[in-house]
C-alpha cells in the first residue's frame, strides 16, 4: 500500500529569512540616508544664495532660509526629509522646477541602467571567449593577445578612454555622436548609434575583468577528472568546452559580475558627464554643482537600492546554477 507525499509546507524559516532581509536593507538605507544627508549639510556652498541669485536683500534671503528649513537642527531636518521621503514626497528641483521623483526615477534612471545593460553585455560577449581562448590555447601567442587586451581595458581609466574614442571616432572619423542621448527602446538604431562609444567606455575595464577571471577559472576546470572523463566518452571539444567547463566557471563568473555591478554604477557617473548623458551621474553633478541637496539624496538613495537589488540577484543566481543551494533553502 503506497501513501501520498503531503505537499511540501514551507515552515516559519522562510518567512524569518525575508523578514531579516528587509530589515536589513532598511537599515543600510537608512544609515547610507544619515551619513549622506549629514556630509552635504557639512559641504561648502548656500543654496539658498543660488536660488536668490546675485542680487537679493536679507529679508528675502531669511524668509527663503525659514521657508526651506534650513534654521532647524540638521537631525529635525533629516526626519522631516526622511518622513517625506518614505511617503512619496521628494520635493521639487529649485533649478529645472519639476519634481524630483519624475526627474530622478522616470527619467535618469532608466538612461543610467541602460548604459549599464549594454555595458556589460558588450563586456560578456566580449570578456568571455577572450578568457576561453585564453585558457585552451594557454601559453601561446593567442593567450598573450588576449591577456594584453585584458590588461589594456584595465589600464585605461573610464574618463580618459571616453576623452580618446571620442577624439578619435567622433572628431577624427566622424563616425559616432560626441554628446548626447536617444533612447533605444524609442529609436533602437539611433539610441544605439549614441550609446556605443560610452557603452564601449564604460564595458571596456569589465572585459579585461571578465576575460582574466574566465581564464583562470576554466583552466582549473580543465584539470578536473571529469573533463577528461567527457573527452575520452568523444564528446566534441566545443561541447566539453562550453558546457562542461563553463557551467563550472559561472560561479565565480557570476560572484565577481555580482562585486563589481557596483563599481559599474559608480563608473557611469564620469562616463555620462564625459558624454553628457541624461542618467543618475549627470543628474547628482550637476545637483552638486547647484547645492540641490534633495536631488543629490534622491540620486544617492537610488544608487543604494540599486547595489542592494544587484546583491540580492546575485544571490537568488547562485540558487539557480548550482541545486545543492536550492535544497539548502527548504
Amino acid at each position: 500500500m503506497t501513501t501520498a507525499t503531503p505537499p511540501r509546507v514551507f515552515g516559519a524559516g522562510r518567512l524569518w529569512q525575508a523578514l531579516g532581509t528587509l530589515a536589513q536593507t532598511a537599515l543600510v538605507l537608512l544609515v547610507v540616508s544619515g551619513i549622506s544627508f549629514l556630509f552635504l549639510k557639512l559641504s561648502p556652498g548656500d543654496p539658498v544664495a543660488i536660488m536668490l541669485g546675485s542680487d537679493f536683500s536679507r529679508d528675502s534671503y531669511d524668509q527663503l532660509y525659514r521657508q526651506l528649513g534650513l534654521d532647524q537642527p540638521w537631525f529635525q531636518q533629516y526626519l522631516g526629509w526622511l518622513g517625506r521621503f518614505v511617503q512619496g514626497e521628494w520635493g521639487t528641483s529649485y533649478v529645472s522646477r519639476q519634481d524630483i521623483f519624475e526627474q530622478a526615477v522616470l527619467e535618469a534612471l532608466p538612461v543610467t541602467l541602460t548604459l549599464a545593460a549594454l555595458s556589460l553585455l558588450i563586456a560578456l560577449v566580449v570578456g568571455i571567449p577572450l578568457g576561453v581562448l585564453a585558457a585552451v590555447r594557454r601559453n601561446s601567442w593567442m593567450d598573450l593577445l588576449a591577456s594584453a587586451i585584458a590588461i589594456g581595458g584595465n589600464a585605461f581609466p573610464s574618463f580618459y578612454l571616453g576623452v580618446l574614442l571620442i577624439w578619435i571616432f567622433s572628431v577624427g572619423f566622424g563616425w559616432f555622436p560626441s554628446m548626447g542621448y536617444v533612447s533605444p527602446w524609442t529609436d533602437p538604431l539611433t539610441g544605439l548609434w549614441h550609446l556605443a562609444l560610452p557603452a564601449l567606455t564604460l564595458g571596456a575595464w569589465y572585459v579585461g575583468l571578465i576575460a582574466t577571471v574566465t581564464r583562470s577559472s576554466l583552466i582549473e576546470v580543465l584539470e578536473q577528472p571529469y573533463m577528461a572523463a567527457a573527452r575520452a566518452r568523444g564528446e566534441p571539444g566545443w561541447r566539453v568546452i562550453w558546457v562542461h567547463g563553463m557551467r563550472n566557471v559561472l560561479m565565480p563568473l557570476v560572484t565577481v559580475i555580482g562585486l563589481q555591478l557596483g563599481g559599474m554604477l559608480r563608473g557611469a557617473v564620469m562616463t555620462e558627464v564625459v558624454f553628457t548623458l541624461p542618467g543618475l551621474g549627470m543628474m547628482i553633478t550637476g545637483a552638486v554643482q547647484t547645492r540641490e541637496y534633495l536631488v543629490v539624496q534622491a540620486g544617492i538613495m537610488i544608487t543604494a537600492l540599486l547595489f542592494i537589488t544587484v546583491n540580492f540577484l546575485v544571490d537568488r543566481t547562485y540558487t539557480l546554477l548550482d541545486p545543492r543551494l536550492r535544497k539548502h533553502e527548504r
